[in-house]
């Protein structure tokens, strides 16, 4: 099985799509696919692909902001490994890429969110060295009030 992680550029950013709505399956493709468009052309935004023999298995989006009680801080987001492949390391791996990625950028910190109906990626995430240190909340403000 051979490995590789990089960032996926812009002009790629759709080959996401496919593990991305296995994520998100509530939000229309065409909506998903214009937001991930709008998002890669962000410059405080990159994504991450790791690929299995070639073949697209695990995406993380990377947010980079600095804020004021941790300093420059990355953001992993909508992450996901595909389903047959888990329990093999690799998401280890990935995770550990990330950490040297950001660092690399100067990063102090990763912050991230995980669904709370996800009870195995906080088994993942208090493995890898993370701790919840609070909540995530939300509000829609669209008029619709609709989450996709």
């Amino acid at each position: 099985m051979k490995t590789h992680i990089q960032i996926i550029k812009a002009d790629k950013i759709l080959t996401i799509i496919p593990l991305l709505s296995k994520l998100n399956t509530t939000t229309p493709i065409n909506i998903l696919e214009k937001r991930v468009i709008e998002m890669a052309n962000l410059p405080n935004y990159e994504c991450v692909g790791l690929y299995v023999n070639d073949v697209l298995v695990g995406i993380s989006g990377l947010w980079y902001t600095t804020r004021h009680y941790i300093g420059k801080s990355a953001e992993p987001d909508h992450v996901i490994i595909e389903n047959t492949i888990r329990g093999q390391g690799l998401g280890k791996k990935f995770f550990h890429w990330i950490d040297n990625h950001v660092k690399s950028k100067g990063c102090e910190a990763i912050e991230l969110n995980a669904y709370a109906s996800n009870p195995k990626s906080h088994k993942f995430y208090y493995n890898e060295g993370y701790n919840i240190y609070g909540f995530h909340f939300l509000k829609v403000l669209r008029k619709d009030e609709k989450f996709y």
